[in-house]
């Protein structure tokens, strides 16, 4: 899978820019500011229909400007795919492939596997749970349609078991039948999800402890766990069991929404015993794992945006991430990166084609 042009209109800081891409490796250089970041994230965008950095859509449309038209056209199994996200002020986002609109943008997940490596992935250690969680569910939807389908009914019918007891709080009532609908609901969808997500991590664990060591100096042991409630008990037994819980906190809190991933290094949190230097290959593992995952598991190289790459990691590292991608056959490869000539010194050095973009 190969993207081979990008065109922007009103898009975050561009007017009107096309790229003709390099089916290899693309480079995006010049000061903060110009909308390196911005160009990579225009490529998540025609993956997922929405930004990476900047959920909000209003904010993604350029200042003065009414709309946004992201454009890309690929190359996937020899055939070509051209993929249209559009937003206009005040009505709802669309996402166009060869000229049909989805219904839904779940439809969507999955078709343009794409992985990012970026300095805001940092928010992965730092925040909380619900950080984790989305990493590890958009990996597994990215491959699993049905299990993004599941979610969404789970957190829909969360939402809707919430705002009951919001009503029975404010109305002191209460109906044991209307709430036994939910729990059995949230029950059927939590229990598909957790068996997903134990099943996911048994497989990636160990693909990333192997990233780990390749880009470590592999003195250090690094951990990866995952942390569920459900491990404990089925999930219509912590309902019911929380019931009074539940109702003085106006708020469902036993669930595979409460679930986490554990990041240790040295059998100690690495939010807190980890350098910068450690969290940052900690992370980088984490994205290649993912990386090695969704291609096994749908045959396809995803696309690696490296965002920023030299951020908190020397010279002589990035080169070696740069050359794990040249062995291993990773696909195409956009990098963004503030020194052009630091850029080409280390790609020159990996045998593949390659194209500069001063911005």
């Amino acid at each position: 899978m190969v993207l081979e042009t990008l065109s922007l209109l009103n898009y975050k800081n561009f007017d009107a820019i096309t790229f003709q891409m390099d089916p290899k490796i693309n480079c995006f250089t010049g000061h903060n500011g110009v909308g390196k970041t911005n160009v990579l994230d225009a490529i998540y965008h025609l993956s997922f229909g929405k930004s990476y950095f900047n959920p909000i859509t209003s904010q993604n449309i350029k200042h003065n400007a009414d709309f946004f038209v992201v454009e890309g056209n690929y190359e996937k199994n020899d055939r070509p795919e051209k993929i249209i996200v559009s937003a206009k002020q005040g009505q709802k986002k669309m996402i166009k492939r060869n000229g049909k609109a989805y219904e839904k943008f779940s439809e969507h997940i999955g078709f343009l596997p794409l992985v990012i490596i970026s300095p805001a992935d940092r928010d992965l250690i730092i925040e909380g749970s619900s950080t984790r969680r989305k990493f590890m569910d958009g990996v597994i939807s990215q491959g699993d349609s049905q299990y993004l389908n599941t979610l969404l009914k789970y957190n829909k019918t969360l939402a809707q078991r919430n705002s009951l007891l919001k009503y029975f709080a404010a109305n002191n009532t209460f109906n044991q039948d209307t709430l036994s609908i939910y729990n059995e609901q949230l029950h059927e969808f939590g229990t598909l999800i957790f068996g997903k997500r134990a099943a996911f991590l048994e497989e990636f664990t160990p693909i990333f402890l192997n990233r780990y060591k390749s880009i470590s100096s592999g003195n250090e042991t690094v951990g990866l766990e995952y942390k569920s409630q459900l491990k404990e008990n089925d999930l219509l037994t912590l309902l019911k069991e929380n019931i009074t819980k539940d109702k003085i906190t106006q708020y469902t809190n036993f669930g595979i929404h409460k679930d986490d991933l554990v990041f240790e290094i040295d059998g100690h949190p690495i939010k807190k015993f980890g350098s910068q230097g450690q969290q940052k290959s900690y992370l980088i593992a984490l994205k290649l794992a993912q990386f090695d995952f969704i291609k096994a598991q749908s045959n396809v190289n995803p696309i690696l945006l490296l965002d920023d790459i030299f951020d908190k990691l020397d010279e002589q590292r990035v080169e070696h991430i740069i050359k794990l991608v040249d062995d291993e056959n990773f696909g195409q490869l956009f990098i963004s990166d503030t020194h052009a000539d630091r850029t080409e010194k280390v790609i020159k050095k990996v045998h593949q084609t390659y194209k500069m973009f001063a911005l």
